[in-house]
């Protein structure tokens, strides 16, 4: 699956497509919501989860790892340096 073609699933078929095909790599916390990055064959999609609807409100797709940057900084290294 390409990203165009992700675009275009609908809400339903992109959980479907996230939680099938996709890799859980990360998660983060923000207000009101959580966070959770998924990699998606060659592209990664971060589903938007608000604990209190228990619903995904939103998903943002991206190719550049750039965009991982949030979720690096929260990666210890320290006991690897050690």
């Amino acid at each position: 699956m390409k990203l165009s073609d992700f675009i275009s699933l609908s809400v339903e078929e992109k959980k479907h497509a996230v939680l099938n095909e996709g890799i859980l790599i990360a998660k983060r916390k923000e207000p009101g919501s959580f966070i959770f990055l998924f990699q998606v064959h060659n592209f990664y999609v971060e589903a938007c989860f608000n604990p209190d609807s228990k619903s995904i409100q939103e998903f943002r797709m991206f190719y550049h790892s750039t965009l991982l940057q949030s979720y690096l900084d929260t990666i210890r290294i320290d006991d690897l340096l050690h």
